[in-house]
C-alpha cells in the first residue's frame, strides 16, 4: 500500500492541537507506519514543505505574511486542506480581541519592538484558502484527530458530531447546569464531540468547540440575561473562541 504523504502545520497559535495528535502514544507506531510525514515541523527534525502532500492539517490563525505565504503553499500542495482546532477554523484565542486596534495589541504585548513586526486581525484559514474538512475543539479530542486519519486511509472523512452539548450531557445523564442550577452554560450553542467532560464536572460549558451549525444564539442570550448575566458578559465569554458569532441567529 502506498502511504500517504501528510504536512501538519502549525500558524498563530499554542500548538496544542498538534501536541494532542503526538499525545496518542500509543497509536503512534501504527500512525507512523501508514503515513509519510513529509512536513511536520513541529515532530521531525528536516520538514520538506516543497513536498506534494495527500492532505495538509493545519493549526491556528492567519495573523502575519509568514502564516499566509505557509497555509497558501500547502494548499496549492495538498490534495486536501483539514483545519485542526477552534482558531484553525473561527480564529479562537487569538482573534478574541480583533476588535481592538492591532497596533495598540501589539505594543501592549511587545513594546518598543512592535513597530516592526507585520502582523495583522487573526482569522480561521477559511477567510484565506478552501478548506476541505475541520476538526474543531480547542484543543480537538484526540479520537477525533485518529478518526479523521483512520477515514484518510480510506478516501473519505469521519462522520463528527453536529449536535450541541447538551445532547451529549443528558445521555450523561448530568444535571443541567443552565436549567437546574441557574448558571451560564454555553451547552445549548456549543458543537458536541467532547462528551460534554466539562458540565460532567459541574463546570459550565465555554464553548471551546466553538458554534453547533443551528445554534439558536439569540434564544441563548435572552435566557442568561434574564438569569442576570449582562449582554457585555455574554458576548465576552462568546468571543473567547469563536468572534463572529450571529447574536440574532435562531434555529
Amino acid at each position: 500500500m502506498i502511504r500517504p504523504q501528510l504536512a501538519i502545520a502549525g500558524l498563530t497559535a499554542c500548538f496544542g492541537c498538534q501536541l494532542t495528535l503526538l499525545n496518542c502514544e500509543a497509536e503512534l507506531p501504527d500512525i507512523a507506519d501508514r503515513f509519510n510525514f513529509t512536513y511536520f515541523p513541529m515532530g521531525m527534525s528536516s520538514p520538506d514543505i516543497t513536498a506534494d502532500f495527500d492532505a495538509a492539517l493545519v493549526e491556528g490563525a492567519v495573523s502575519t505574511p509568514c502564516d499566509l505565504e505557509t497555509l497558501v503553499t500547502l494548499r496549492n500542495r495538498s490534495r486536501l486542506l483539514i483545519a485542526i482546532g477552534t482558531c484553525a477554523i473561527f480564529g479562537g484565542v487569538a482573534a478574541m480581541c480583533n476588535e481592538e486596534p492591532r497596533s495598540r495589541l501589539l505594543r501592549t504585548v511587545y513594546g518598543p519592538a512592535a513597530d516592526g513586526l507585520a502582523s495583522f486581525n487573526p482569522a480561521p484559514l477559511e477567510r484565506f484558502v478552501t478548506v476541505d474538512f475541520a476538526v474543531t475543539g480547542c484543543p480537538p479530542e484526540r479520537g477525533e484527530l485518529l478518526a479523521t486519519l483512520a477515514a484518510l486511509l480510506r478516501g473519505t472523512f469521519p462522520a463528527l458530531p453536529a449536535y450541541p452539548v447538551c445532547l451529549e450531557c443528558r445521555s450523561r445523564e448530568n444535571a443541567c447546569l443552565l436549567i437546574e442550577r441557574n448558571e451560564p452554560c454555553l451547552g445549548p450553542v456549543t458543537r458536541a464531540g467532547c462528551n460534554a467532560r466539562c458540565p460532567a464536572m459541574a463546570v459550565h460549558c465555554e464553548g471551546c468547540r466553538g458554534p453547533v451549525a443551528e445554534a439558536n444564539v439569540a434564544a441563548e442570550l435572552e435566557l442568561l440575561i434574564a438569569k442576570g448575566v449582562s449582554r457585555e458578559e455574554l458576548v465576552r465569554r462568546l468571543r473567547r473562541f469563536c468572534p463572529e458569532w450571529d447574536y440574532e441567529q435562531r434555529a
